[in-house]
């Protein structure tokens, strides 16, 4: 019966307990300084792992020895492996007399072993029955707390998973976290950059500049070489700026993201970043690692004091409102400040503790504010899209507000043009077809007996050659402008000589060979009108028995007309003030219209009419 429950026991019994009772069990751990590299032979005392020697040997030297006592469970000669979380700063490790590894460097510039887990499978040639020893050699400058991390002994099956747990942790984690940081440093620097003269980008270039400070600092648990920094205390030196750095950074992210200008803090905030950075380059190496814990405390309680005056900030009541990101990056601040207090607690491991500080927190800080200024970014890109609708919308208003408005204009232009037409067409009649009626009528009147037919009938074709003129006239821009001033006045010369000739009015014609600057079309044809109304003037009033027309082009560019009679005159003043005489209005009007200079002068000795026209060129 005893033996049946024994057997239900034993079938109960998880596997894995009966195999711990084979499995390798630590007998002892002990430490001693090295003297000159040498295994000591006295001088051990007793240590629990991880352990930092230069808290119980400050005195001796930058070298010390680790010696671990194991034994079998059983004798059944399965492997064992060996399992150490990292060597500070540099080391090497035997297992009884055997060497299983070495740093590559054990003096200055030391390799980087502190942070790289490692693990071997014993070999079996080496080991003996009964109690065994691994031996463990530390090397690295008293200030930076050499030491042995974590060992375990196991089955390599264990003791690699194990193994492979904590190179999650010290490595990987950190690689993801150095990745983040370069992406997110080099994204949020390009932004700023592109945006920098707008006051909000100066959260994204604290940030930026937060993230690469926080990549150099992440390198103190990712290198494995000294490079390109000739010792350990000269990285280190460069760490704990890089960790400055950071806090300075991301205080001064924390005030620009939420708005805040507090010009007195941020003074002291770049004073007390310039005596912690200082502090840490000048501080001599023999009391470096007490100097560099203080810097190390320092920046945290700034970045603990940043994170409650930001809770102050988001949480309290604003006039417009609580802002849902303000509050959002207070939650983060709130669970980074809450890993950043253990690292001030005495008694606890600072080794450990600072490690998973910085593998969790900066994971933390730079995927959580990533996300952050991703949301604020995108809030802002959709108001400049709201804005731009607005925008188009309000172009599309302006453009519709902006086309009725031509459109009045042009059909008030339209109007304009049609008065002007108007006005233009009753100057012409006045002074090209009235004209004609004038000369008609005074051939008429002073004829001493009827005229014949044919006399008559020629009369009327004049009048109906000065009409076809009048209604030619919109056409008259595109017309051809006579090749010589002689050729101009040769219709005028031939229409006004009859009359002159009739009522024994003697006339006189200077027009030069050639142009010297030839006139427009519309320039000929507002001379060719004003020549008519001055002689329809001089034959309707001024009784004269000479009259004289002369053109001249003193300048290639100037041409002067002048129209001269010897008749009674009359008072030019007073017609213009009483406003009378319409054939003196259309003449002014004609030598504005053309850009010229009428003057009209008249006495008792006759009366002169003279234009000065500037020609186009």
């Amino acid at each position: 019966m005893r033996l049946l429950m024994w057997l239900a026991l034993v079938l109960w019994l998880p596997a894995g307990v009966l195999a711990n009772t084979c499995a390798p069990r630590i007998v002892s751990v002990q430490a001693a300084p090295a003297l000159d590299g040498a295994r000591p032979l006295t001088g051990w005392v007793n240590v629990t792992l991880p352990d930092t020697w230069t808290i119980r040997w400050p005195a001796h030297g930058d070298s010390g020895w680790y010696r671990i006592d194991w034994e079998r469970g059983c004798e059944n000669g399965e492997p064992v492996a060996l399992g150490i979380d990292g060597i500070s700063v540099a080391g090497e490790v035997y297992s009884n007399g055997d060497l299983l590894w070495r740093d590559a460097f054990l003096v200055e510039p030391l390799s980087r072993s502190w942070n790289v887990p490692r693990w071997w499978v014993l070999p079996e040639s080496g080991l003996q029955p009964g109690v065994n020893t691994v031996w463990v050699r530390a090397v690295g400058p008293a200030a930076l707390g050499p030491g042995l991390r974590g060992v375990r002994l196991g089955d390599p099956s264990t003791v690699a998973a194990q193994h492979y747990r904590t190179q999650w942790r010290q490595r990987t984690l950190y690689l993801i976290n150095a990745v983040l940081c370069g992406m997110a440093g080099t994204l949020f620097l390009v932004v700023w950059a592109l945006r920098r003269k707008t006051p909000a980008s100066a959260a994204y270039g604290w940030f930026g500049l937060m993230a690469l400070t926080w990549l150099i600092y992440l390198t103190t648990y990712l290198a494995y070489t000294q490079w390109p920094w000739p010792d350990s205390i000269t990285r280190s030196r460069f760490s704990m700026v890089a960790m400055v750095g950071y806090v300075l950074s991301a205080c001064f992210f924390t005030l620009r993201f939420g708005g805040q200008r507090l010009p007195r803090v941020e003074q002291a905030l770049w004073a007390l970043a310039a005596v912690g950075a200082g502090t840490a380059v000048l501080v001599p190496d023999d009391i470096a690692g007490p100097w560099f814990g203080k810097v190390w405390q320092g920046a945290m309680w700034v970045f603990i004091a940043n994170c409650l005056q930001f809770q102050w900030h988001a949480w309290r009541p604003q006039t417009e409102g609580r802002k849902p990101l303000h509050m959002l990056l207070a939650l983060c601040w709130l669970a980074v400040m809450a890993l950043t207090v253990t690292t001030l607690i005495p008694g606890v491991d600072r080794w450990n503790v600072a490690r998973n500080w910085a593998a969790f927190s900066g994971l933390l800080v730079i995927s959580l504010v990533m996300l952050l200024l991703g949301a604020q970014l995108m809030q802002r890109v959709r108001s400049v899209e709201r804005f731009n609708r607005a925008l188009t919308k309000g172009v599309t208003e302006a453009r519709a507000e902006l086309a009725q408005a031509l459109a009045r204009e042009h059909a008030h232009a339209l109007e304009r043009t049609r008065l002007q037409e108007r006005m233009q067409l009753a100057h012409d009649l006045h002074d090209g077809l009235g004209g004609s009626l004038m000369r008609s009528m005074a051939l008429l009147e002073q004829a001493p007996q009827p005229l014949p037919n044919e006399r008559v009938l020629s009369l009327l074709k004049v009048l109906r050659d000065d009409l076809r003129q009048v209604i030619d006239q919109g056409s008259s821009a595109g017309a051809q402008v006579p090749d010589t001033p002689v050729q101009w006045a040769a219709p005028l010369r031939h229409r006004f000589t009859g009359i002159f000739d009739e009522m024994e009015v003697t006339s006189h014609w200077d027009m030069p060979l050639q142009w010297q600057g030839r006139p427009s079309a519309l320039q000929c044809l507002g001379l060719t009108r004003l020549v008519e109304e001055a002689l329809s003037n001089t034959i309707k009033h001024s009784r004269a028995r000479q009259v004289r027309v002369r053109c001249t082009q003193p300048q290639p560019g100037v041409l002067c007309l002048r129209i001269e009679d010897d008749g009674v005159g009359f008072d030019v003043q007073a017609v213009q003030q009483a406003g009378l005489s319409v054939g003196m209005r259309s003449m002014a009007a004609r030598a504005e219209r053309m850009g010229g200079t009428l003057e009209v002068t008249s006495g008792a000795t006759g009366t002169v009419v003279s234009l000065t026209l500037l020609l186009k060129k």
